[in-house]
Formats: structure tokens, C-alpha cells, sequence
């Protein structure tokens, strides 16, 4: 009998779908979950609806529910962290205040400016958790959904030696995206896909076995194939790969499509995939979700009473059966890059595919990646690398050197004026920072 804690279970959308994946499985059926939140409320919500998963699955497995990390983490054998550090009152600054200063951002959780001040709030409260697994679970696998993606996982695997690994929507969701661009049953398809996370490229796109790039270049010349991601098309038709995550993610992470209006308007707002590229476009939406939020979950309450009990497409359930002894499983996973691409800076976070087996999870040696993807991922790196040291030792002067060197904020901003808006970020953040003796640059 496993236990698995969810660490962050009042997102309960996603914590009914990992709890529905980790029943589908029989060695996992009797498991004890652990669910754990800071919010009673959202919490409690979670754990209604997983008893009526628990009960339609015939009551094999044990739940619990609880405030105390402690406790959820104690004698784990998985760990799933889905964590938000401060509400949307909080991060809200982290785009609104570089608007104000002609640096427009899309999401701004990942990287960038934006990202960079996010990962500044989380890293202390992902190393508590993980201080935590260290002492009451020191064996467990540990799974991280929580963005920014690439800064926390580097800053768990330079500090902590814990099987950490990093998991994101983005490579297989872009994986059946091209699939069905051109016709193909993803089951046909096969490819290996590396990078960093949000922009890791194929490398070998596969269908039957032959390159299927020709396909996808072909499948471009449509205009409604073009129109649904026109960001990333665009990349893909200059570099020759093409990039995992959205248009709008990928257009705050370089230089070329949000440094001036007329740019944003061409290439970011028109396009007619889950998310073309406006300004704020995830703070939108989640300032109307507070709105609603009760609401929406007691749909998917009631919803738990009859929906689907067949596996999704997440791979947190497949590693943690791979892991605690059930078939092996290949996925893309975010790690500490010990020579698997060799023309990224040592030990930062790559993404690379990954085989779970029991007990271990083994990173495939990608080689170098072609000049032109290494370029941008190397900028990216060394930009994050500094900010996972701003956050690690409190040194203000870091956090704005580090966003000297983000695309986006750069190709807007001189370095004074860089610096004038690090300096306001840092003073608006100053309660959540307190790694920080002083927040002055």
C-alpha cells in the first residue's frame, strides 16, 4: 500500500484528474491519499471530491485531508506539488508593473522579468517542502507541476538530493497538436524532445517511422494551421524545429514579437490557439475565476458522481506506478543537466526524455543541440541561473542583473530603466521576500 501526498490539493480541477489517474491503476487502487492546502476551504472541496473517486472505485484506497505538512509528508512514497505562492493580488504586480514601463507580458509565470519574481516568492516555500520530504520522506519521488518550471527545479536540485523531477502539459500537448496537423494517430508518432522547459524542441518528429517535418511544413501553408499558433510557426519556419508551449508563452521569451505595438498586434493577439498571446491573458482569467471559483467547484463536484474513471493524458500517475515497481514508463521530465546536452550550461534545468523504473528515474543523453536552439535556451539558462542565486542568497543586486539579460525586457528597456523597474518590483514584493535583508539595487 503506497501513500501519495498532493501537496497543493486545493487545485482540486487538477487534483481529481491525478487521483482519478492514480486509482486507474491496481497496484496503486489501495493507496493512501494524502491530501494537503493552506485554504480549509479549497481543501475541503478536494476531499469531497476525491471520497466519491474513492468510493466509485470501490473503496480500496484511504484518504485523508489535512492542514499539516507534516503529517500529508510522513512515510510517503510520492510527493505532487501543485503550489501558488500569494494570491492574485500579489502576482499581479509581476506583469502590471512592467506594463508600465512598455514591457508587455502574456502569462509572466515562467520566465523573464515576471517569472523571475514568482520564482523569487517560491523558491523558499518549495525548499520548506522539500526540507520536509528530506526528514519524513527522504525516499519518495517528487513530482513538480508548479511553474516557474526550470528556476524551482534548479533550485531543489542545487540544494536538496532528492529525486526531483519537474513534469509539464507542454511536450505531449504540442506533440498531438502537430499530430493532428497532419493527419497522424499520435500512437503512430515518435520523437525525441529536449531543451529547457516551455522551450525544449523535437528534434525527431516522427511518423512510421520517417520525418514528418516535411508534413508539418507542408500543413503551414494552410492558412487556419498558420493562424493557431502563429508565434510559434514563425519560430519554427526561422530556427527549423519546432518549440514546445504556446504562441503566448513563447513570445515573452525572446526578443522578436512583443517589443513594440504593432508587433504584438501582428503576430500575438489574432491567432486562433488556446492562448495567441494578450497581455495579461492568465491574470484575466484568473481575476474572473475568483469571481467564481465556489461555483465552478461544486460543478465539478457533482460532476466527480459520474464522470469518467478512464486515465488521462498526465504522466504523474504512469511514474509513480514506474517508480514503486509497475511498468517501466517514458516521459519528458525537467533534471539537473549532468552532460545530457552538452552545449547547455552544466547542471542547470534541462528537459530531456526520462524512463521511470522502479526506484529510479534514468535521463537520456541528448549530445549538443543545434546552434541556433542553443543560442536562445543558453541566454535563458544563464538569465535563470542568476535569479535561482538572487533567491538562494538574498542579493538584490542579482535579481536585477538577471532581468538585465531577460529577451523581452531588454530589447524594451535601457539598463537605467531595467533598473528603476527591478527596483520597483523588489519594493512591492518586499513582504514576500524574506530571504532579502535589503530589497535596495
Amino acid at each position: 500500500m503506497a501513500k501519495i501526498a498532493l501537496i497543493g490539493a486545493g487545485s482540486v480541477e487538477f487534483t481529481r484528474s491525478l487521483v482519478r489517474d492514480i486509482l486507474s491503476f491496481k497496484s496503486l487502487g489501495d493507496s493512501t491519499i494524502s491530501l494537503m492546502d493552506i485554504s480549509r476551504e479549497r481543501l475541503n472541496f478536494a476531499r469531497t471530491v476525491v471520497n466519491t473517486l474513492v468510493e466509485r472505485n470501490g473503496n480500496r484506497a484511504k484518504l485523508e485531508a489535512t492542514m499539516n505538512r507534516k503529517d500529508a509528508l510522513r512515510g510517503a512514497d510520492a510527493v505532487v506539488i501543485t503550489i501558488l505562492t500569494g494570491d492574485v493580488n500579489v502576482w499581479r504586480h509581476d506583469l502590471e508593473i512592467p506594463k508600465k514601463f512598455g514591457v508587455d507580458f502574456n502569462v509572466g509565470d515562467s520566465r523573464g522579468a515576471a517569472g523571475i519574481f514568482r520564482a523569487l516568492r517560491t523558491i523558499p516555500v518549495m525548499l520548506g517542502i522539500c526540507r520536509d520530504i528530506e526528514k519524513l520522506c527522504p525516499d519518495a519521488i517528487v513530482l513538480n507541476y508548479t511553474n516557474p518550471m526550470a528556476m524551482l527545479c534548479r533550485a531543489v536540485q542545487k540544494k536538496t538530493g532528492l529525486l526531483f523531477t519537474g513534469l509539464c502539459h507542454s511536450v505531449q500537448g504540442t506533440a498531438e497538436m502537430l499530430a493532428r496537423w497532419i493527419g497522424a494517430p499520435i500512437k503512430e508518432i515518435d520523437y525525441v524532445c529536449a531543451g529547457i522547459n516551455h522551450m525544449s524542441w523535437y528534434l525527431k518528429y516522427n511518423w512510421k517511422g520517417k520525418d514528418a517535418y516535411p508534413l508539418i511544413r507542408k500543413a503551414l501553408e494552410r492558412k487556419e494551421i498558420y493562424n493557431e499558433e502563429i508565434v510559434r510557426n514563425e519560430m519554427f519556419k526561422a530556427l527549423g524545429y519546432y518549440v514546445t508551449e504556446s504562441s503566448g508563452h513563447n513570445s515573452e521569451y525572446n526578443w522578436w514579437f512583443r517589443k513594440r505595438p504593432d508587433l504584438i498586434e501582428k503576430y500575438c493577439i489574432h491567432g486562433t490557439g488556446w492562448n495567441p498571446g494578450r497581455y495579461a491573458y492568465i491574470l484575466k482569467e484568473y481575476i474572473q475565476r475568483e469571481k467564481t471559483w465556489k461555483k465552478e467547484v461544486k460543478k465539478l463536484v457533482a460532476q466527480s458522481k459520474t464522470m469518467s474513471l478512464e486515465k488521462g493524458y498526465e504522466y504523474a500517475s504512469s511514474i509513480i506506478n514506474a517508480y514503486l515497481g509497475g511498468s517501466m514508463f517514458k516521459f519528458n521530465g525537467n533534471v539537473r543537466n549532468t552532460g545530457l546536452i552538452e552545449n547547455l550550461p552544466k547542471d542547470c534545468c534541462v528537459e530531456v526524455p526520462c524512463v521511470a523504473k522502479k526506484g529510479r528515474v534514468s535521463p537520456q543523453y541528448i549530445g549538443s543541440l543545434p546552434a541556433q536552439l542553443a543560442a536562445l535556451n543558453n541566454i535563458t539558462a544563464a538569465s535563470e541561473e542568476m535569479a535561482v542565486d538572487a533567491a538562494l542568497t538574498g542579493n538584490p543586486e542579482l535579481v536585477y542583473q538577471a532581468i538585465c539579460y531577460d529577451p523581452l525586457s531588454a530589447s524594451v528597456l535601457s539598463l537605467a530603466e531595467i533598473r528603476k523597474m527591478v527596483k520597483m518590483m523588489l519594493r512591492k514584493n518586499e513582504p514576500y521576500l524574506p530571504q532579502f535583508k535589503s530589497v535596495n539595487i
